[in-house]
């Protein structure tokens, strides 16, 4: 059963926005105390945050669905919707978001790091909210906006001091078990470790972590073997050190040429030519073992390494290899940049761009104007186009932003299709340009009169209305004998 598992692909979902509510106050002797309808609450968000309890990405592998809490529609007496729960989700440290197209989206290095993966949506006005002087008891309210979906990578790369790299079975996995404490499989076949290992160690004053990562081949950085899956773990590891076997049974391998088929793997791959690096001739506790790395040794010294030799089934040279890493480690975390402590930077997304655009399309041999802008697509998400007083009042928004002064120099006509929103998931309608806007125009609560679309219920009122005056009338004008 797979316990370690270092890239998943995730399924987010942003909560919704919740409605606003349409109401209107009422109480003994005051039937129509005004609106006093509650604002929708906003939609959960999606996070994810460091957790260095964790270290896999085992989860979102089983279960890669995740969605967020919806906000709550207000309520009347003024009561706003609860907003909706933040999803916090747990990750490594070393994670890496990514787009579906492979894009950097946030690299999450440090405890406490997070990243907001699907914004929740926004909550509706509730008909208090949209009340003015002109408008004074809106008998409509605003809808919440949906929430993000996204879809999004996650990549591990482990945050290690030291890597060790090599051959498989060139008794990496051997060595960090006698370094740390760590316990990894070891056994006599190649690829026995399948995922890396991470050790802690002591050496003097300084504790650092090192990594075993699993074996390379020739060709790793084009994906063969387990090299494309493990390589990135190398990446954020301040020094590396190559484990080479002195004991290998193949006739054509020796410890240089392990060398040079890892090197050429780590150029390839790309951006580890800075780290400084370290040779361990291992096995020598094989009597041929220890005859070749006394052969090898300066050779590898005339390149520039230092090199160690040591046994980690006789525990030698240890001692000496731990603090030459600890000695390079301390080397490397001096060099850094003084970490300073993190000031949270608040920017806020501007939601008051006024900015829009109206273009001529070619829909199925119709033109069609289509008009994209963020204030345009989130009015359009907000209204209930079951009211005519909420379509009512969007037509006001989008007259006063300019949209019909952009479409009548655009050459819109009267009855052209206009679409609102990008090609997917647009609203289309037949574009009137609007005469007169403002109260004088509304009639009963969620009626606009600039729409004549036919509607029984309310055209049977309006014949109930007439009738009944016209009986009042019938009825004053008749005089008694």
């Amino acid at each position: 059963m797979t316990t370690f598992v270092d890239r998943v692909e995730l399924h987010v979902a942003a909560g919704n926005g919740g409605h606003g509510c349409a109401s209107v106050h009422r109480e003994k002797f005051k039937p129509l105390g005004g609106p006093d309808g509650g604002n929708g609450g906003r939609g959960g968000d999606v996070i994810l945050t460091v957790d260095q309890s964790v270290t896999t990405l085992l989860d979102y592998h089983h279960s890669p669905h995740r969605k967020a809490t919806n906000g709550k529609p207000g309520e009347g007496g003024n009561r706003s919707g609860k907003d909706g729960q933040d999803l916090v989700l747990p990750v490594p440290d070393g994670t890496v978001v990514l787009d579906k197209a492979g894009n950097v989206l946030a690299d999450l290095v440090g405890h406490g790091t997070s990243y907001v993966a699907a914004q929740g949506g926004r909550g509706g006005l509730g008909n208090a909210a949209l009340a003015s002087a002109r408008r004074k008891a809106p008998g409509f309210a605003l809808l919440g906006e949906p929430g993000d979906l996204r879809d999004v990578v996650l990549e591990l790369k482990t945050v290690a001091d030291v890597a060790l790299v090599g051959y498989p079975s060139a008794g990496k996995s051997s060595l960090i078990s006698v370094l740390s404490a760590a316990k990894p499989k070891i056994a006599d076949y190649p690829f026995t470790t399948l995922v890396p290992n991470l050790g802690v160690v002591t050496a003097g004053s300084t504790v650092y972590t090192i990594a075993d990562v699993p074996g390379l081949i020739p060709g790793a950085s084009q994906g063969k073997g387990l090299g494309l899956e493990f390589l990135r773990h190398v990446e954020r590891c301040s020094v590396l050190v190559h484990v080479l076997d002195t004991a290998t049974l193949e006739s054509d391998r020796d410890p240089v040429s392990d060398l040079d088929v890892i090197e050429e793997e780590l150029r390839q791959y790309g951006g580890l030519d800075n780290r400084p690096r370290l040779v361990v001739l291992n096995k020598i506790d094989v009597p041929d073992g220890k005859d070749l790395a006394d052969m090898v040794r300066p050779d590898l010294e005339a390149r520039g390494y230092r090199v160690f030799e040591v046994s980690a089934v006789a525990h030698t040279g240890l001692r000496e290899l731990s603090f030459a890493l600890a000695d390079l480690v301390a080397q490397a975390r001096a060099a850094r940049p003084k970490e300073e402590a993190t000031r949270i930077v608040i920017r806020p997304k501007a939601v008051d761009d006024t900015g829009f655009t109206v273009t001529r399309e070619e829909a199925g041999g119709e033109l069609v104007f289509r008009v994209r802008g963020e204030k345009p697509e989130r009015w359009v998400r907000q209204t209930d186009f079951n009211n005519d007083e909420a379509v009512g009042y969007l037509a006001d928004r989008l007259n006063r932003l300019g949209v019909e002064d952009a479409l009548m120099k655009a050459g819109a006509r009267s009855g052209d299709a206009v679409a609102i929103g990008p090609e997917d998931n647009a609203v289309v309608f037949d574009w009137e340009p609007t005469v007169t806007a403002g109260a004088e125009m509304l009639g009963r609560r969620g009626e606009d009169h600039r729409f004549e679309a036919p509607r029984p219920a309310a055209q049977r009122r309006r014949d109930r209305d007439a009738q009944r005056d016209e009986a009042e009338r019938e009825f004053d004008g008749f005089e008694p004998f």
